[in-house]
């Protein structure tokens, strides 16, 4: 996809996520809007993830999937987190707050997915997709 048509894609999801909120789904999953520092420019960017509860954690924690559709790469938001995991925040149902980001590896990630892939049967769909792990990473509140 050009460059130009992603910006365009991602402003409008921005917009629908602002005016519409809870409303939202994705494989009938309610979306947060996810805001990372860009790890080469700096620059505060903002996606719209679909997300779900993080069962073993609690705390308000959240799961986000780094799927990108099944593509062979990870997400640039993904990146992002991996190389500034504290310069994160979401909004979820009107409030906004710091999280810090962990991604999950070996079985407590194989737990996960499970999980994930039960709710929104279409990730399983991803992971065959791709050759590459997609990644479950866990967003935690800040104190």
């Amino acid at each position: 996809m050009a460059p130009w048509i992603a910006a365009i894609f991602s402003f409008m999801q921005i917009a629908m996520f602002r005016l519409l909120g809870r409303r939202m789904r994705v494989q009938g999953r309610p979306l947060l809007l996810l805001t990372t520092t860009g790890a080469k420019t700096g620059r505060r960017r903002e996606t719209t993830l679909g997300w779900f509860p993080d069962e073993e954690r609690g705390n308000g924690s959240r799961l986000v999937v780094a799927s990108n559709a099944g593509a062979a790469a990870h997400p640039s938001w993904y990146v992002n987190l991996a190389r500034l995991p504290d310069g994160a925040a979401i909004e979820v149902d009107g409030h906004k707050f710091a999280v810090s980001a962990e991604s999950l590896h070996g079985a407590e990630r194989e737990r996960a997915w499970k999980r994930v892939v039960a709710l929104a049967p279409g990730y399983g769909k991803y992971g065959q997709q791709t050759d590459r792990e997609i990644p479950v990473v866990r967003l935690t509140p800040k104190a």
